[in-house]
């Protein structure tokens, strides 16, 4: 009777640990995204922060080294005794000829203490560590990609705003003339083919502007979505093109970028585990060592307590012994199965030779890319003077009658190139700025100088 009570109230503790311990996991699987907390302005530095907070990717890969973390902590276990146990009735359908066939209630308790697996517990403990800190450098690189994706789509933002500013203005410009046009051919001083044209162009200005103002709807989605925020939602993302300085030369880039881009460290941990599975296909040469302890209860009833039939040793005993396995032959299957993990090996290290050329290469690029972008700036805002210039002047000219609409229309048309180069080199430099720092392996939310 009182067996029956101790097994229930260890099935009921059992129970109200399980719910306790779904409950935790639950609580700990469901974490808050921060739905809200997007009200205010946004600049370039808190869109990175916000995305680095809720962007679901990096929410992915973090739960991803979570449990990477968790699984570590598991194989710290393997190291340590195994408890095992087992509870039945054994009924035989045949002639009794002596005690063990008797039917009979049995309990079983195993106690076993792994002494040497041929390395393989201790390799597979490393592998496990290895992979947690495989995943960090994969969060880490996650929120790279994410990083650069908020600030590039931060610049085409800005960028199509500066074309609808441009787009505008064009508009204001080719109005003006098409007024001054028109006068003129109200008096007889123009033909109506003048005034045509000049509205042509005017058609195509506001086709021009629609396209911008679309475009900026376009990326103002776009940033909502790599921000965790709903599209539909209104956001005031505040800031303006502009020139990033930047003077760090090739040498200390790519210093910077070999010791610390996640990618690298993703492949070397790669070859690491690689060299790990080795050792754990090795094991399989060697015997299995483990120190064991055996608890017997037997009984005619459930309670386990013996009967007529058993002496005390016979319901009642235990044993420790220490058992070695080894697999002696299976046709080389071990064997050749390890010289596959050691090819293995190989593969991943020369794919990590290359990837080192590609990071150096993805250095080397972007830092020429900010290069030939301050280059552009510095041409295309001289640019803009010049055409603005020369666009009053052949107004003036033709408001004197001695210019022609057609050199009105060509300096205005240029004057919108010029202002449109003028944005995609400012775009391109801080979209080039962003991905050197992003090649080099940095986190660098609002761009600031770095030496």
């Amino acid at each position: 009777m009182q067996m029956k009570r101790l097994v229930a109230v260890v099935l009921a503790l059992f129970v109200v640990a399980g719910f306790s311990f779904a409950a935790q996991a639950q609580e700990e699987a469901s974490p808050e995204t921060g739905e809200a907390g997007y009200g205010g302005s946004f600049d370039l530095e808190r869109c990175v922060t916000r995305a680095l907070d809720a962007n679901p990717t990096i929410l992915s890969a973090r739960s991803q080294l979570q449990g990477a973390d968790f699984g570590e902590k598991s194989k710290v276990g393997t190291f340590l005794p195994s408890v095992s146990g087992d509870y039945g009735y054994m009924k035989y359908d045949r002639k009794i000829t002596n005690l063990n066939d008797r039917d009979q209630w049995t309990g079983h308790v195993n106690v076993s203490q792994p002494i040497f697996k041929g390395f393989s517990l201790l390799s597979d403990y490393q592998k496990s560590a290895l992979t947690k800190d495989q995943s960090a450098a994969k969060l880490t690189n996650v929120e790279l990609t994410v990083i650069k994706d908020v600030q590039s789509t931060f610049f085409q933002l800005l960028k199509a705003r500066m074309d609808v500013k441009s787009a505008e203005d064009s508009v204001t410009r080719l109005d003006s003339q098409v007024k001054v046009i028109s006068a003129f051919y109200e008096v007889g001083l123009k033909p109506k083919a003048e005034v045509l044209d000049a509205e042509v162009d005017l058609a195509n200005a506001k086709q021009t502007q629609l396209i911008a103002q679309n475009n900026v709807s376009i990326q103002e989605a776009q940033l909502n979505t790599l921000l965790n925020i709903p599209v539909e939602a209104e956001v005031d993302y505040v800031g303006e093109l502009k020139q990033f300085p930047f003077g760090l030369d090739l040498k200390e880039c790519l210093r910077r970028a070999y010791a610390a881009r996640p990618d690298l460290m993703i492949g070397e941990k790669s070859v690491d585990i690689a060299r790990k599975d080795a050792k754990i296909a090795a094991s399989s040469f060697y015997p299995d060592v483990s120190f064991d302890y055996d608890y017997y209860k037997k009984g005619d009833d459930a309670s386990l307590d013996g009967g007529k039939h058993y002496s005390h040793a016979a319901k009642e005993y235990w044993s420790l012994g220490v058992n070695m396995n080894m697999k002696v032959f299976e046709w080389g299957s071990d064997y050749y199965d390890y010289k596959r993990v050691a090819e293995t090996i190989t593969q991943l290290e020369a794919e990590l030779d290359n990837l080192r050329l590609n990071a150096g290469f993805e250095v080397k690029q972007s830092l020429l890319n900010i290069r030939a972008a301050s280059d552009r700036i510095n041409v295309a805002k001289k640019s803009v003077e010049a055409a603005a210039e020369a666009y009053r002047m052949a107004v003036a000219r033709y408001q004197a009658q001695v210019g022609t609409n057609t050199d009105v229309l060509n300096a205005q048309a240029r004057l919108t190139e010029a202002e449109a180069l003028l944005s995609q080199a400012l775009s391109d430099h801080g979209t080039a700025v962003s991905s050197l720092y992003v090649a080099m392996g940095e986190k660098n939310p609002a761009l600031v100088t770095s030496n």
